[in-house]
């Protein structure tokens, strides 16, 4: 059976605190904090995008297993901040790894689920025989208007995953989607920001799908919410996922490992995936993982997944751990956080 071979992140060392964001719009910051339970996010730098986060999650995973980049037949990126309007990314992650001529490669778009839709692809070409190995990324660099509420949780990251059925550390028993033409968050071609419909993005939206989801792959599987050792949950903010564990019966100790956006924000199509690394980091032969992703627009995909005997045969200290990218921080105040995104935007010289 198919699983995940490998895996591998990245996150931004560069950090800024909510209440230096709720400094500057004069906010008050514990309210901001409190609200959306985000103490700080991860900025990218300058120099970073996209691509580049996306090379480096693959490289980190290429580090745990030394598979021969050669034998990856397929590489998808998903994002909704891919650098180029018209320019796969997928191509440059597949140049950058040594990855063959002869490959399948496309970026996805999906809201914050686009890297999961990408595993499912993946898995379904390696369940039929087509490659031999297939690479599913999620990576953002999201984007949050001045003074708007996702100013306070757009961030960065990325990570990658490596799907095969040669000793896979965790094998993916069940996936499953479900899909509505539900309009929560949107950007049009051209425009820098996003649109969203605040509290619409809960319940219709969010609560909807990623609930609903994990009910129809536990089903499915024939789970109850006591048999899985890790909950993870796409992560907008650092209250919706714990309330849809809550909703669904899991308690604290399940889904605190891979709950990450309290301390690097919102890295949208990496989110869930991230959350999947860090417990993919600690877990054990055996454990037992529902972990569930969440786009607007509006969809889910669901994962029922069981980590096996060979992730102790894996060196993880190999590459950074999710744990140790948390613990390299640089902070930063909002004028050096609006330089990094381009929130300045610089005049003309005039002679």
């Amino acid at each position: 059976m198919s699983g995940i071979v490998s895996y591998g992140s990245y996150i931004p060392k560069y950090r800024i605190k909510s209440e230096e964001v709720a400094r500057v719009w004069g906010e008050d910051p514990e309210s901001i904090k409190n609200g959306i339970s985000i103490q700080s996010k991860s900025v990218p730098s300058p120099d970073e995008d996209v691509a580049t986060i996306s090379v480096e999650a693959a490289r980190n995973a290429l580090k745990r297993r030394p598979i021969d980049p050669g034998e990856i037949g397929a590489i998808y990126v998903g994002s909704e901040s891919h650098p180029y309007a018209v320019k796969p990314t997928a191509t440059i992650v597949a140049s950058a790894i040594g990855a063959d001529f002869q490959i399948f490669s496309a970026d996805y778009e999906f809201a914050c689920k686009a890297g999961t839709a990408g595993m499912q692809n993946v898995k379904a070409m390696v369940d039929s025989g087509m490659i031999k190995y297939g690479m599913a990324i999620g990576a953002d660099t999201s984007q949050g208007a001045p003074s708007d509420a996702l100013e306070y949780s757009a961030s960065a990251g990325g990570t990658a995953i490596i799907i095969g059925n040669k000793d896979p550390i965790a094998v993916i028993n069940h996936t499953l989607s479900v899909t509505s033409d539900t309009p929560d968050f949107w950007r049009r071609e051209g425009q820098p920001y996003p649109t969203h419909g605040e509290r619409f993005t809960g319940e219709p939206a969010y609560f909807k799908h990623t609930v609903g989801a994990s009910r129809l792959v536990m089903e499915r599987a024939g789970t109850k919410p006591e048999d899985y050792s890790y909950a993870i949950f796409h992560q907008p903010n650092g209250k919706f996922p714990v309330r849809a564990a809550k909703t669904l019966g899991f308690r604290e100790e399940q889904y605190r490992d891979g709950l990450l956006t309290p301390f690097i924000g919102n890295t949208y199509s990496a989110a869930m995936i991230t959350g999947l690394s860090a417990v993919l980091d600690v877990a054990s032969p055996g454990d037992r993982i529902l972990a569930v992703s969440f786009g607007s627009g509006a969809g889910s995909d669901a994962f029922d997944i069981t980590v096996t005997d060979a992730i102790e045969d894996m060196n993880r200290r190999a590459a950074p751990t999710i744990k140790e990218m948390m613990s390299n921080v640089k902070w930063i105040d909002y004028a050096v956080y609006a330089k990094f995104k381009k929130k300045i935007v610089f005049g003309e010289n005039i002679d």
